[in-house]
């Protein structure tokens, strides 16, 4: 008799293995899917700076330390 509990034990044990490794795949296929859509938006957006206009566009902002 106790085989048959040990034996219930195991396969629901194997079965929430099986649902943890199906929830894991599926997250990692939906991080994909951000991950393309980002991409994506991002390539749509604005053009980026290059890094001699970043600069120029950043040098009005810059915090100032107080007057000595």
């Amino acid at each position: 008799m106790e085989a048959r509990q040990r034996m219930a034990k195991k396969s629901r044990a194997t079965f929430q293995k099986r649902e943890k490794e199906r929830a894991r795949q599926q997250k990692q296929h939906d991080k994909a899917q951000r991950r393309v859509a980002a991409k994506e938006q991002r390539a749509s957006s604005a053009p980026r700076l290059e890094d001699d206009e970043l600069e120029l566009a950043s040098m009005g902002r810059e915090p100032h330390g107080a007057p000595a």
